[in-house]
């Protein structure tokens, strides 16, 4: 009894760690966004008060110097509409492998784990060559491509669930009348519900935050640039870098997805949990 006890006082105490270890960074973040630029090198762990409190200036300087909320519709639409995308079309591909027992959709399935492992940097250029040539350059082009990076993780997660759905309802309602696309998105997808919110989190949380993709085929020098590749630009476009602004962007840029991730993140768990166990 006594050493559970212990056990339990030992889990919290780390538990509590990490805690702090993984917000720290984003304090020293918010407290920076309100200080003067030339005492966020000289002092970066100091409280904003005094003559170091800058307000909303860093604020105001970000967001004009970034045009950022443009960049913020952006980012909103590409993550918006890339995660639907993702959603149905890699669930319902995922149903089709699963129901559909033969060499094709067994290879199709490999293909899809396979794609999960091969790092990005290997075909980075290949990819931004061909998506320079068919114009994926604009803010669809690049949903096009974050429908074919995520749907790797997103058949397999899909794949193991779909393979819970007793075949009898599925039956049942072709012998009512549904045709194939009724049956699935009537019968399939509301069960999948668990795992397509799952998907949904993890995949607006890669898409808003990412960088190198959007920096590879958009660039800087077009008016689609999303929020990582402004905060970036912010960083590297002056002669001396505002730091103030800079910490400014940083805060106004995780916002959005903190409050997506914590209205949502009780359904994460359900459907990691739903598509391994049944699966």
């Amino acid at each position: 009894m006594k050493n559970n006890k212990v056990s339990k006082v030992l889990t919290y105490i780390a538990l509590i760690a990490l805690v702090i270890l993984f917000i720290t960074p984003i304090i020293f973040v918010v407290m920076n966004s309100f200080k003067g630029k030339l005492f966020i090198s000289d002092q970066p762990f100091a409280l904003p008060k005094g003559e170091m409190f800058a307000g909303t200036a860093n604020y105001v300087t970000g967001i004009e110097k970034t045009d950022f909320f443009h960049a913020v519709g952006y980012s909103a639409f590409i993550t918006v509409f890339s995660v639907l995308a993702i959603v149905v079309f890699t669930s319902m591909t995922a149903w089709y492998i699963v129901r559909v027992k033969a060499k094709f959709t067994t290879a199709l399935y490999f293909m899809f784990v396979f794609s999960m492992i091969v790092p990005f940097q290997m075909i980075m250029f290949t990819m931004s060559k061909l998506a320079d040539i068919l114009h994926l350059n604009s803010p669809i082009g690049m949903v096009v491509l974050y429908l074919g990076f995520g749907a790797g993780l997103s058949v397999f997660m899909f794949c193991g669930f779909v393979k819970a759905i007793p075949l009898e309802i599925e039956e049942a309602a072709m012998i009512d009348g549904c045709t194939p696309i009724q049956t699935y998105f009537k019968i399939v997808f509301p069960i999948l519900k668990p795992t397509a919110i799952t998907v949904a989190i993890l995949n607006a949380m890669w898409v808003w935050n990412d960088y190198l993709l959007p920096y590879l085929v958009i660039g800087v020098s077009t008016k689609y640039k999303t929020v990582p590749v402004v905060v970036q630009y912010l960083m590297g476009s002056y002669g001396s870098k505002d730091y103030g602004a800079l910490m400014a962007l940083l805060v106004l840029a995780i916002i959005p997805i903190v409050v997506f991730y914590f209205t949502c993140q009780k359904h994460i768990i359900e459907g990691v949990v739903a598509g391994a166990v049944k699966g």
